[in-house]
């Protein structure tokens, strides 16, 4: 994996705002009005990625962007005006369960005929389905857990020991090469994708952006940590049985042994982490402060409804026979002894 200690390049505008954002950044024009961002669609590409930029300076930043901007007022400003617009579609969007309890109960039934992505890539997919789904979710999995960081302290007794001890087998247990960010590089390289981080923001669509942010803002923010718990149950009670069906897509289509790896590790982590996370993080946390149980599931289903969207904008461009990126990668060669390559 690629590491620039001035982050990656700032990305091309998708819109006036995430423009204005991008030039404020460099000092090379005012920001936007707060009026702005609520005249924008909660979920496209211009408000996604003006809230992205903010975001990504909680972070690595971008290359050439001074440090000190993570703390701009007017930055702040014009990223809560941001988030008002996004949470507010969440909260308008998402169907929540009456109950924690409802919520994790929905998420531990698989249903039977499954159509969602990781269902397709294991039956269907193709490598280059693999290389742009991959591409993707790298930018999430190149900060893999770093969100979920922030919790910790808003949290205390058995909801705190246990998400630090999830978030240590996150970050490889100690060992820098099993940091799960350091596997996901390197299924890339097997992949034949650009590690660097940051590299595949501009070819992100604005579902994926969408789902990567939500983090951000659950994780930023202590008022919405019975969100970021309920994000964090849901990321963890699914991954098991979906890394399970992407471990076998790997497979089926030899996309080689760390592509592989990277998703069978997930199938036994996560399942010890379910449990963890459903009787420890969460009910340590409801044992302390019942009142965030609605949060919680709010959490929860406010997941679903952003992973939902993500897979049906990655499943109507697939089956359409389409690109789901915004700009296309690299192709991918093999080298006569299997070894992929970028040309």
């Amino acid at each position: 994996m690629e590491y620039d200690r001035e982050g990656p390049q700032l990305p091309a505008a998708r819109g006036p705002l995430s423009a204005a954002v991008g030039a404020y950044l460099l000092g090379a024009g005012p920001l936007p009005g707060p009026g702005t961002a609520c005249a924008a669609p909660a979920y496209g590409d211009d408000l996604q990625l003006a809230l992205y930029q903010c975001y990504e300076l909680h972070y690595r930043g971008f290359a050439g962007v001074p440090p000190g901007l993570e703390w701009d007022p007017g930055l702040l400003r014009v990223r809560a005006a941001l988030e008002r617009r996004f949470l507010a579609a969440l909260r308008a969007d998402t169907r929540v369960h009456d109950s924690v309890e409802d919520a994790v109960a929905a998420l531990l039934v698989e249903p039977v005929d499954g159509k969602g992505v990781s269902h397709f890539l294991r039956d269907e997919g193709e490598l280059w389905h693999l290389r742009e789904y991959a591409a993707q979710r790298s930018l999430y999995h190149l900060k893999e857990a770093d969100p979920h960081t922030w919790v910790l302290p808003r949290l205390w007794g058995r909801a705190k020991a246990a998400m630090a001890a999830v978030e240590f087998d996150e970050y490889g247990g100690g060992r820098a090469d099993r940091v799960h960010a350091r596997l996901f590089a390197d299924l890339m390289t097997d992949l034949g994708l650009d590690t660097t981080y940051g590299r595949h923001l501009d070819a992100s669509s604005a579902e994926c952006l969408a789902t990567v942010n939500m983090m951000s803002l659950f994780g930023l923010h202590r008022a919405l940590r019975g969100a970021l718990v309920g994000h964090f149950a849901a990321v963890e009670i699914t991954s098991s049985p979906g890394s399970r069906r992407l471990a076998e897509a790997m497979r089926r289509t030899g996309a080689g042994p760390a592509a592989e790896y990277f998703y069978d590790e997930h199938v036994e982590a996560d399942a010890v982490h379910e449990q963890i996370v459903r009787h420890e993080v969460i009910g340590g946390l409801l044992e302390q402060e019942p009142q965030l149980a609605a949060d919680v599931a709010f959490g929860i289903d406010a997941t679903g409804h952003v992973e939902d969207r993500f897979g049906a904008r990655l499943l109507a461009d697939w089956r359409a026979g389409r690109s789901s990126l915004r700009t296309p990668l690299p192709e991918l060669s093999l080298e006569p002894s299997g070894t992929s390559h970028i040309s």
